[in-house]
């Protein structure tokens, strides 16, 4: 988002914001030299009225991985780097030896992204499921919501790329794999994912009775969608967001992998790979709509 404009951005600075590695040095107990681990995009103070709240993802001090500048007391805090400083109020889980690192890059933000949203959306069992936006969030929404008992999963996105990835996830995860939604949709729970202003007033529009609609993919500006309260309001329906996530929704990405990593395309899923020295041709590079990797191996 910063490199294209869509949002802004200190300079200088060190991008990057998802990515695992292997601890090098540690005073933190329980992760020792050596560990494979992911990381939380935000570090916390921990002690003002929002994190005592338990909501340390809106910190009133909060600082995200990637988006600082480059000074300061964090110099290394992007993962366009061959090392990177973990703060005190980051949180820190060890990978199992079977998750590879390739899923792990992006477990710290888009699978934690989908635990917090799924947390959102309370209970999932016997419900129809509607998901837009099927990149990493929504693939991951697919087998998250099918692992969580959903009766039936729509799964909506225009690209064909995207669909097809849908499609061939292990198991039949979605029950419809859809370029549009059917206007005579109508489903219990909503996860909005892909932050495309037409797309979320689709989703919300299929909203029925007491359904849950979460939002997780608006994250840069666009213009409001329509919205008439009193639909809201005779329909005791809710619309909520998600923005990062806590520290448990790390740990729920972690033993998400852990038991349905195969479930994923990675094959797919993962695009072109570079070093280090190759990041400014990365940038340059357009875009495949796949997950490109640093990989520091190269």
């Amino acid at each position: 988002h910063t490199v294209t404009g869509r949002r802004s951005g200190p300079y200088p600075s060190i991008l990057g914001h998802e990515g695992m590695g292997t601890v090098v040095a540690s005073t933190r107990p329980g992760i020792a030299v050596g560990d494979r681990v992911v990381f939380s995009v935000t570090d916390s103070c921990g002690d003002c009225q929002r994190c005592r709240a338990g909501m340390t993802a809106k910190c009133v001090s909060v600082r995200k991985v990637g988006h600082e500048p480059y000074g300061g007391n964090w110099l290394l805090n992007g993962t366009y780097a061959s090392h990177i400083h973990i703060q005190a109020g980051q949180a820190v889980e060890s990978l199992p030896d079977h998750v590879t690192d390739d899923a792990a890059a992006v477990a710290g933000c888009s699978i934690a992204t989908v635990m917090a949203a799924l947390e959102q959306a309370g209970p999932l069992n016997g419900r129809t499921v509607l998901i837009n936006g099927l990149g990493m969030l929504g693939l991951t929404a697919v087998v998250a919501a099918r692992a969580a008992g959903a009766a039936k999963v729509i799964a909506v996105d225009p690209h064909e790329q995207a669909r097809t990835m849908a499609q061939g996830l292990a198991g039949g995860a979605a029950d419809e794999v859809v370029a549009a939604l059917a206007p005579d949709t109508v489903v219990d729970v909503v996860l909005e994912l892909s932050g495309v202003r037409a797309g979320v007033q689709t989703a919300l529009s299929a909203l029925d009775l007491g359904g849950v609609a979460v939002l997780a993919g608006s994250v840069a500006p666009t213009s409001p969608v329509n919205l008439d309260p009193e639909w809201v309001v005779r329909g005791w329906r809710t619309i909520t967001g998600v923005h990062n996530y806590e520290p448990r929704h790390l740990g729920a990405a972690v033993a998400f992998l852990d038991e349905h990593q195969n479930v994923l395309p990675w094959e797919e899923i993962i695009g072109r790979r570079y070093g280090l020295d190759d990041l400014p041709d990365a940038f340059l590079t357009t875009s495949t709509g796949l997950r490109d990797v640093i990989d520091l191996h190269m």
